[in-house]
Formats: structure tokens, C-alpha cells, sequence
């Protein structure tokens, strides 16, 4: 999550949608599904942020009082709640997370859910909440850290059957990141995006002076069947899990519209243009809750089998791996941005 400028400006949600060719289906679907988003701390202006934004763009209400939006903490009860992040990097963080969910489905219900900090214990019990305690079917984590060499033995929080688990590659550029390693989610990279009017003009792997998609190959996490299938071209150079599978819009020159009142450090506050794999991981969330697949779905497979229902990034890079795929765009798989970025529902 990286704020660019003060102001209502970047891309709203008629935008996006128009991008990746949901249009029709967010103003259709999405009734029933459930998204969390995973956060650390306390977002105290995060129902009434939500309110703004979705008023801005003429999207439904939802609230705690009509039952479309609740904040929880890390073991699913309303109090106590966490407290505040002083810089304010996390409550903008809770906003950009509520607001792409809403930008692509406006249908859907929210489940905030903020851990007591940004360990891993935290977080990792707050995921453990999202999908067995709340019921989620698709949990979004806009969050990532180093590998570790024990990690392998908490993939036991991001194993849940039926529930779709998408997490950001970071905005470091090449280099692998857990868990976005992680053999059970989509593992989400990072797009420049410029539009013209509703069309969808160019999409390239977002690298700018503000950050860059992260991608990579784990040092830890076994390769899923679903990429061992890429051919010996690709398993050649990595022979375990490659980070990412899809992507979407993360430069924040070509940012998105955010609503965060919050007065940190790191605050606008008011209208915000925020960018970073934090905005592409809830984007493509919120596409598998718009497809309603997850119950039969596995892991992040599913778009290795269906790449007509992507736009295919063919150019850029983030970074310097030998001029291998896993840091430069091609036609096909690569690592900056996976199979590609949605073109409807069709590869969720």
C-alpha cells in the first residue's frame, strides 16, 4: 500500500470493473459470499470510511446495522479490538482493503478482521478465525514477510478447503515472499494499468520508483502439481513454488481511489490514490467471490487451466533474475504477473 496524492481522483470502481471486463457481473453477483480481509490493528473509522467511498460511487450501502459489514478481532468477537497503528500504515491499509472489495463486489459482505499485531502468530490465528470461526469463502492479505526456514510448518493456516486465500507478492520487487509461497492460495502480483475513458488501453509489470511487484521462486514450499505442469521450461528453472499466479492494477501512478479519514503519519487523509500489491490482492479476492467457485475449487489452480479468461502481460520486469521468467513478462506464465490479469470471472 503506497499513497501517491491527496484528492478524489484514481480509478473507481466502473473503472476496474470496465478493465477486467466485470461490468455486468459485480452489479449481478456476489450476494452470499463472504470476504475477509486479514489486518493488524485497529481501524476505528473503518465502517464509516466504507460508508463514504461506496456513497461516492453510488454503491449499495453496507453497514454493521443492515449486515453487510463486521469488524472483528483475531478470535472473531466485536471487543476488545486492537489498538491504533500511530503511523496510520495499517488503518490505510484496512481502507484500501474494504474499498477494493466493494469497487469489484458490491454485492458481497465483509468481514474486517484485525489482529492484536503484525506477528505471525497474530496473523496467522486471525486467518485461522476468517475461514473456520467466521465462514469466510474468500480470505484477502494484503501482508507478506521474508521466507523462514520453518515456514513449511504453518502452511497448516492457509490449508481450508473451499476457501479461496489470496495474498500479496509484496512491492519489493523479485524475491520471494511468504506466503505468497505458500501452496494454498493465490499468490498475487502487480500491474501497471492505464485506461482510457471505460477502455482498457495497456497492462505491464508495475516497476516505478515507488516499488515494484515482488515475484520469486520459494526456498521452501514444494512446487503444486498446477505448476509442475508448465513443462521442465519452467520447472528447469525452479523446482518449488513460484510466486505469483495472477495479477492486477498495482502502480500507484495509475492508482486507486481510496477513502481513509485516519490522521497517522502516514495518512492522506480524506481521498487518497493508493497502489501496491495491497490493491491487487483484495481486487482479485473479490473476482473469486464474484465467480462463487471456491467449494470445488483448489488452491490457485484454477487459472493455469483456463488462460482464455485472462489478459495475457507481455511486457516488463521487476527486477534481475538472469533474464529468467521468474522476473520478466512473456507470453504465458511468468512470475511478476502470473497467467495474467481477470478478463471476466471465467479463471476463478
Amino acid at each position: 500500500m503506497r499513497p501517491l496524492q491527496a484528492g478524489p481522483a484514481g480509478y473507481g470502481p466502473a473503472d476496474l470493473q470496465a478493465a477486467y471486463n466485470l461490468s455486468s457481473v459485480s452489479s449481478a453477483s456476489g450476494a452470499g459470499q463472504l470476504v475477509a480481509v486479514v489486518d493488524a490493528f485497529d481501524d476505528p473509522n473503518a465502517e464509516a470510511d466504507l460508508s463514504v467511498y461506496r456513497g461516492e460511487f453510488a454503491l449499495s450501502s453496507c453497514t454493521t446495522a443492515d449486515g453487510c459489514f463486521l469488524k472483528v478481532n483475531q478470535v472473531g468477537a466485536t471487543s476488545p479490538l486492537p489498538g491504533t497503528d500511530a503511523s496510520g500504515g495499517w488503518e490505510g491499509e484496512e481502507a484500501l482493503d474494504l474499498d477494493m472489495v466493494s469497487a469489484i463486489c458490491p454485492n458481497c459482505s465483509i468481514l474486517l478482521l484485525e489482529a492484536n499485531s503484525t506477528s505471525n502468530l497474530d496473523l496467522y490465528a486471525a486467518e485461522d478465525t476468517a475461514a473456520t470461526t467466521c465462514g469466510a469463502n474468500v480470505i484477502s492479505n494484503s501482508w507478506d514477510g521474508d521466507e523462514y526456514s520453518t515456514e513449511v510448518l504453518d502452511e497448516v493456516h492457509f490449508n481450508h478447503a473451499g476457501v479461496m486465500i489470496t495474498v500479496a507478492s509484496g512491492d519489493s520487487g523479485y524475491g520471494s515472499a511468504y506466503p505468497a509461497t505458500s501452496q494454498y492460495v493465490t499468490a498475487v502480483g502487480g500491474t501497471s494499468l492505464v485506461m482510457s475513458g471505460s477502455s482498457r488501453v495497456s497492462e505491464s509489470v508495475w516497476n516505478d520508483t515507488y516499488g515494484a511487484t515482488g515475484s520469486g521462486c520459494s526456498q521452501y514450499i514444494a512446487q503444486p502439481s498446477w505448476q509442475t505442469s508448465l513443462g521442465s521450461a519452467y520447472t528447469s528453472v525452479c523446482a518449488n513454488r513460484i510466486n505469483n499466479d495472477v495479477s492486477a492494477i498495482a502502480d500507484p501512478n495509475t492508482g486507486v481511489a481510496v477513502y481513509d479519514s485516519f490522521h497517522g503519519t502516514m495518512s492522506c487523509p480524506g481521498w487518497c490514490v493508493f497502489g501496491g500489491t495491497s490493491a491487487a490482492t483484495p481486487i482479485i479476492g473479490a473476482v473469486y467471490a464474484l465467480a462463487g467457485n471456491g467449494a470445488s475449487l483448489t488452491s490457485g489452480s484454477t487459472s493455469y487451466a483456463k488462460l482464455s479468461s485472462l489478459f495475457d502481460i507481455t511486457s516488463g520486469s521487476n527486477g534481475s533474475c538472469g533474464g529468467t521468467y521468474l522476473c520478466t513478462a512473456g507470453a504465458g506464465f511468468d512470475g511478476p504477473t502470473g497467467n495474467g490479469t481477470p478478463n471476466g470471472t471465467g479463471a476463478f
